[in-house]
């Protein structure tokens, strides 16, 4: 048995939910915030039997897509102003970030 974490944009956290439910796997949605910009995730801890791996990352795959963002320079307050950019950058936003753990042990209780 596998945990499945996926850290998926909250832009595509409902697609990503309502496909899972669809193929029959559950899944824990946690609330969570990413470090770069600052902005809402989802992160889904899903439990899976080894076989049912590359389904669920497909599914996943399907349903996150990547997306350019513009976002606004934060101020060098203190940091080293020879990289610091003053105007808008675009950056590469959405996808997933996809961990895939051995289960030693499962109980529902």
């Amino acid at each position: 048995m596998k945990l499945i974490i996926a850290v998926v944009q909250d832009k595509d956290s409902n697609r990503l939910s309502k496909h899972l439910v669809k193929k029959g796997y559950r899944a824990t949605k946690l609330a969570s915030t990413g470090g770069f910009l600052k902005e809402g995730n989802t992160t889904f801890l899903i439990g899976v039997k080894d076989d049912e791996i590359n389904d669920v990352l497909d599914i996943i795959q399907e349903n996150c897509r990547s997306r350019e963002q513009t976002v606004s320079p934060v101020s060098v307050m203190g940091g080293n102003v020879d990289s610091y950019v003053p105007y808008p950058i675009e950056v590469e936003v959405g996808g997933a970030t996809v961990f895939v753990l051995q289960v030693e042990q499962f109980h529902q209780l």
